[in-house]
């Protein structure tokens, strides 16, 4: 069996953010040289998520709405972790959104259905963070 690691980093603009990395994930994929297998994609920072679905503005604004109803940035002192950062809503979006995906790798492509594609979802952006690629399999 191979295995194939590689991070990739992102530096958003925005404290929030959704990036579809759908094509950085299968230029992993590529450069793996792997057939079949699994593909693990994880955020390695504890206010950002990696979960699949569809590449649709729509539903890209839904999430923003949905989440912060469930999880509001502000008032910043409703939240206890709020010492020394204000970023205790990031924590618990993460939470909600998950922190990875595991895709099949089937004849050298991610196995998805219709409409699918990976995505890393940020809470607390404006700064440098990573996403850890790991895809085992021949």
């Amino acid at each position: 069996m191979k295995s194939y690691r590689k991070e990739l980093w992102f530096n958003t603009t925005q404290r929030r953010q959704l990036i579809n990395i759908t094509s950085e994930i299968e230029a992993c994929l590529f450069e793996s040289k792997i057939k079949e297998g699994l593909i693990l994609v994880n955020a390695m920072h504890i206010t950002a998520s990696v979960f699949i679905n569809d590449d649709e503005s729509g539903l890209h604004q839904d999430y923003e709405n949905w989440l912060e109803r469930l999880a509001p940035e502000l008032p910043y002192s409703q939240y206890k972790h709020n010492t020394y950062e204000d970023n205790g809503d990031a924590h618990l979006k993460r939470t909600i959104m998950g922190r990875e995906v595991v895709v099949a790798v089937t004849n050298g492509q991610l196995d998805f259905g219709p409409w699918e594609q990976i995505f890393y979802g940020e809470f607390d952006g404006k700064r440098r963070k990573r996403v850890l690629v790991k895809i085992i399999g021949e």
